[in-house]
């Protein structure tokens, strides 16, 4: 590669470096370590391409300057609790806001998918479902009762066993990036096929309001965070197949350090889900209008954190409006 191209190529974002340098309290330690890896890779790229240029120089110099930031700054405060939420997720949504967009349109994909198969074939949702479910279910209905599966333990116990199996099926659909971001593709698609089975099942008996209202009470938050594991997956899958400019290994850890971020962040999405479906959810007899209300309020909070805010950290760091 001719020196001119390689300067045009990379430009942009060795300015990006200088910016965030004067800007440096507002990024996380995360933001300014990625920075200085894509840096020290110009550089070692420019030092057997180009000696004696002074492009080499000045990357030496601005590596320098990042790497010295990084370590002044090691040592971890408390208020990086607070700041992991506030700062660190966003931040890393932002970077894989392509990939959320994949994970969300296979989830939606797939449902649709789910409810055409269940109409085609009203016992699809057993294959999906299970017999002892689908039977139990119908059991419900008939005793007017369609969602007293909710209904059907001890709230404390319900609670802590979804929220488990929650948090395990989100770094399940991670882990799954290991074995390429195919891997978590297919973990999302049975996941929105489940969900489109459900739904097909409770329209097929003139149910499906009463399923939406019950379901995405909790479920807004549920899904939303199964979702955004996916695109950590999806970011830990890529890393490895596409390096890029990497080495595969140093991709990999990348990938993973972002995908294991994202998924730790989506924790108290599910101890908040859990709590609803544990606790409220079984109150069928709730207004439609504060359940549906609620539910909005829950998809408002989701754009809000993972689309929306993400977008304002990133114009902030870089003086945007």
């Amino acid at each position: 590669m001719k020196e001119l191209t390689f300067i045009r190529s990379n430009f942009e974002r060795w300015k990006e470096v200088e910016e965030a340098m004067e800007e440096k309290d507002r990024l996380s330690p995360d933001v300014l370590a990625d920075m200085y890896i894509d840096l020290t890779n110009d550089l070692a790229f420019a030092q057997t391409h180009y000696p004696q240029s002074r492009i080499t120089r000045y990357l030496n110099m601005l590596s320098s300057t990042l790497h010295n930031e990084i370590y002044q700054n090691k040592r971890e405060k408390w208020s990086r609790i607070i700041t992991f939420w506030t700062r660190e997720v966003p931040e890393t949504m932002y970077h894989e806001r392509k990939l959320l967009l994949a994970s969300f349109l296979i989830m939606v994909v797939s449902a649709i998918i789910g409810i055409i198969s269940q109409a085609a074939d009203p016992e699809f949702c057993r294959i999906i479902l299970g017999d002892d479910y689908v039977d139990m279910t119908l059991e419900n209905i008939q005793n007017g009762k369609p969602m007293a599966v909710y209904d059907g333990s001890n709230p404390s116990e319900m609670f802590l066993g979804i929220t488990l199996n929650n948090v395990y099926v989100s770094f399940l659909v991670y882990v799954m990036g290991f074995f390429t971001s195919i891997a978590t593709g297919w973990a999302l698609f049975q996941n929105g096929i489940m969900l489109g089975a459900f739904e097909g099942f409770f329209a097929q008996h003139n149910l499906l309001g009463e399923s939406l209202l019950a379901v995405f009470l909790h479920g807004t938050l549920e899904i939303s965070a199964i979702i955004v594991a996916g695109a950590a997956g999806l970011a830990l899958g890529n890393s490895w197949l596409f390096p890029k400019t990497y080495s595969r290994i140093v991709s990999l850890r990348r990938g993973a350090r972002r995908g294991l971020k994202i998924v730790v962040g989506t924790v108290p999405l599910f101890i908040v889900a859990g709590f609803i479906e544990g606790f409220v959810t079984r109150h069928t007899e709730l207004p439609d209008m504060l359940r549906g209300g609620f539910i909005l309020l829950s998809l408002s909070f989701v754009i809000f954190y993972y689309i929306i805010y993400p977008r304002k950290i990133k114009n902030k760091q870089y003086g945007k409006k």
